[in-house]
């Protein structure tokens, strides 16, 4: 039996919601608007973690390491979907495909390992206050950043390196918003078993067990809380942790709605919006959930407002005095 598959690298068509023309149009000032608002609001997040020398502390190395990573995430993959939704061409080359489908799996999986050092600084934050400076110091926070991007690009590698060998067939058609793993290995009709297990696999270890993890280590805070007498320690020690639950609910509760969808049309359907919620969505709320959630936050905000107001005074002053 011969198949109508295609070795050559020749370009794909990201489908998207080709079919709801209007949709499109819809989405693309949603998604150009909420990609500004990521642009800004994970800048902001990043400057002020490097600026205020109370946010010097490894909650916040981790924070900014969130917000830099969902910088490279949506630019990664949304330039891409604001072009196929403004206009008709819908193509993206074999090489750009490639690149997106490397960075994109990169820095997904880099969240994933990410968000779980995050709830281990938490963990030790609240369960082991006194040891918190001597365990998280910064040659190991430094590790384990290294640890989360390692891990990330080493599943990229693989994972990436093995679906882009598949043979696509002829139409090139990708129903999907982004060149991702499960689209294209739907695209190949050749046996793709060994795909299948092995993106399964990755799934296992990458979202099950980190979710795991991190719902293992906020069972042990929640212990540690409610052996707080003060009500006042109870609610410091929530404090710090609820914001990163929030985040982790949003980004693992689509991801894996994703990755571990049963097959099925109304399934890939959904896992469309899952795809743009995860990509634009969370990492927009990401720093509105740090900073309306976080006073430490709040008041380093303020702090560098009051600078940057002031600055522009105190340089006429000394321009004045030295002139005098």
């Amino acid at each position: 039996m011969v198949t109508l598959c295609n070795d050559s690298h020749s370009d794909f068509i990201l489908l998207g919601f080709s079919d709801k023309p209007y949709l499109e149009k819809v989405l693309f000032w949603v998604i150009l608007i909420f990609y500004c608002l990521t642009i800004s609001g994970n800048m902001v997040i990043i400057l002020v973690s490097w600026k205020d020398p109370k946010l010097q502390i490894p909650m916040y190395f981790f924070l900014s390491n969130l917000s830099f990573l969902d910088l490279c995430f949506t630019s990664s993959c949304v330039p891409q979907m604001l072009v196929n939704f403004w206009g008709p061409e819908k193509t993206i080359s074999y090489l750009g495909c490639a690149i997106q489908l490397y960075v994109f799996l990169w820095l997904g999986a880099t969240e994933c390992v990410l968000l779980v050092v995050m709830a281990l600084d938490r963990y030790v934050a609240v369960c082991h206050p006194l040891q918190y400076t001597t365990i998280m110091h910064t040659k190991v926070c430094v590790q384990l950043a290294i640890l989360a991007w390692g891990t990330g690009l080493i599943q990229s590698l693989i994972q990436s390196s093995t679906t882009l060998q598949l043979p696509f067939c002829s139409h090139q058609m990708i129903n999907d918003i982004v060149c991702e793993v499960p689209a294209l290995i739907q695209l190949s009709n050749t046996d793709t078993t060994y795909n299948e297990v092995l993106m399964s696999i990755a799934s296992i270890i990458l979202l099950v067990v980190p979710l795991f993890l991190i719902l293992s280590s906020y069972c042990a805070i929640a212990k540690a809380v409610l052996r707080i007498k003060s009500t006042a320690g109870q609610k410091k020690a929530l404090g710090t942790c609820t914001s990163h639950l929030l985040v982790v609910s949003l980004f693992y509760g689509t991801v894996t709605g994703v990755y571990l969808q049963p097959k099925n049309p109304y399934a890939h359907e959904r896992g469309k919006f899952l795809t743009l919620f995860y990509t634009v969505v969370t990492p927009t709320l990401n720093p509105l959930i740090y900073t309306l959630r976080n006073k430490e936050v709040k008041g380093a905000l303020m702090r560098l407002g009051r600078k940057t107001r002031d600055s522009p005074h105190s340089s006429e002053d000394s321009c004045m005095s030295i002139c005098c």
